[in-house]
């Protein structure tokens, strides 16, 4: 296995040899799994944002170009840069190309805190920030040079206008402070060779929730992250003929790849961005492009329930929605497949990797009642007491999880390792769980300083 970024914690080879042999690991990169879809579903439409629409073929041609761009402007392998967009098909452009260019996206979901954008800079020591000149009223290009001013390895100021509006930058300007702005859409060049790049290398950082204080990023690389999103769709069936609801940010644990973005791409279906979980919009977004399947958090789902009298959509077109980031109560449950019609699935996410779901095909009491089962037969599982010692079955624990998607450490965060994983290598989620007869699993609560991910 390739070496992973300093201040990584890679698997041990045991674990390595192991994901290995069961075919978990696959060896690609994501963005060289991107080539080999646009060239089996080239004219099909990947990305749907209001009236644009994306193909396989055109979103891979232009994240090649945009990879170019980067290097032409001195982004090397292994540097880092924050990525701030809204759901907008530039957000998945952008990712793509810089693990591409073997730059490390840091995925920053743009209602991210603003007190918290300058944190991750510094902890990645990020050489680029991708972000809105502004939204929804907020000043991005005004952050970004605030950061650049603090922290000298800033250089390199990328900038997302919405199409039809003109951008500050007619090109690359340079500030007092030696930091360079460009609009992101002139970000392009000829596509060169393709970089030799690692599968067991880092894709990307992934915020972990967390108290406000200093963030703790996820390393999550190319090879558990492309094993949980192929298995993540598996597991409910998605081909090509889905239609994915990106409601909550793109760029989110729960969003990205359970199965999300990167699984619906990569069967061949579509993803539909949305700019958000307003009922009204994403209710006739479901009627519009005939989504399938989409995930929400217990409130959201609540919300589209009630607003269904007055929206009057037809949804009779989904057939799975995921519901996580919180308890949900039986009640609501229930509303969600008698009134939207689709399959609920239940689902524990974390950007650590832990994920946990009920099947499409379980007892309904089970996916009324519990968040089901870990995504792979190779997730080790232990519910725990204060001492670590293990409970019976329907006492509550703490939930320790190891596995081949399961981060081993955060970045650079020796502190934080120390207390969120174990000498063995298990991740302790902070959540509180019981474990059924039947071996579902109920999460029940958590510890104040951890959250699921959503």
């Amino acid at each position: 296995m390739a070496s992973l970024l300093d201040g990584c914690t890679p698997w041990p080879g045991e674990c390595v040899d192991r994901y290995w042999a069961a075919g978990h690991w696959g060896g690609n990169t994501l963005d060289n799994l991107l080539r080999g879809w646009a060239l089996e579903y080239g004219p099909r439409t990947a990305l749907v944002h209001g009236g644009t629409r994306v193909t396989y073929a055109h979103l891979n041609r232009r994240v090649d170009r945009m990879a170019a761009g980067f290097r032409l402007r001195g982004l090397r392998p292994g540097m880092r840069v924050v990525v701030q967009l809204p759901n907008v098909p530039e957000l998945v452009v952008t990712v793509f190309a810089l693990m591409r260019a073997g730059v490390v996206p840091v995925l920053c979901p743009v209602a991210y805190p603003a007190s918290g954008v300058p944190e991750l800079v510094r902890v990645t020591q990020a050489v680029g920030y991708v972000g809105p000149a502004t939204y929804r009223g907020f000043d991005h290009t005004a952050l970004a040079a605030d950061i650049a001013a603090r922290w000298p390895f800033l250089r390199r100021v990328f900038t997302y206008e919405a199409p039809g509006t003109e951008s500050p930058y007619g090109g690359m300007t340079t500030d007092p402070s030696n930091c360079q702005y460009a609009p992101l859409g002139s970000i392009d060049a000829a596509p060169e060779p393709a970089l030799p790049l690692s599968a067991g290398q880092v894709a990307f950082l992934l915020p972990a929730d967390g108290d406000g204080g200093t963030p703790r990023l996820v390393p999550r690389t190319h090879n558990d992250y492309a094993y949980q999103a192929r298995a993540a769709a598996g597991l409910v069936s998605l081909t090509g003929d889905d239609v994915y609801l990106a409601a909550l940010p793109a760029a989110s644990a729960f969003a990205l790849g359970c199965p999300g973005v990167i699984g619906t791409l990569g069967v061949g279906g579509t993803v539909v961005l949305a700019d958000g979980t307003d009922p009204a919009a994403c209710l006739q977004a479901v009627e519009r492009e005939r989504v399938t399947l989409t995930s929400l958090p217990p409130a959201a789902a609540e919300a589209w329930l009630d607003a269904l009298a007055t929206v009057r959509a037809d949804v009779s077109s989904l057939r799975l929605v995921q519901i996580g980031g919180g308890p949900l109560s039986r009640a609501t449950a229930e509303r969600v497949e008698r009134e939207l019609g689709g399959r609920l699935q239940q689902v524990f996410a974390m950007a650590e990797g832990p994920l946990v779901l009920t099947r499409p095909g379980d007892p309904d009491e089970s996916v009324l009642t519990t968040q089901g089962r870990p995504l792979s037969p190779d997730d080790e599982v232990l519910v725990v007491d204060a001492d670590g010692q293990n409970v019976p079955d329907g006492e509550p624990g703490e939930l320790l999880v190891r596995g081949p998607y399961t981060a081993r450490g955060y970045y650079r965060a020796a502190g934080d390792n120390a207390r969120s994983f174990t000498a063995d290598g298990y991740f302790r989620t902070g959540a509180l769980a019981r474990r059924t007869a039947s071996g579902d699993l109920v999460v029940t609560g958590r510890r104040p300083e951890r959250s699921p991910a959503g």
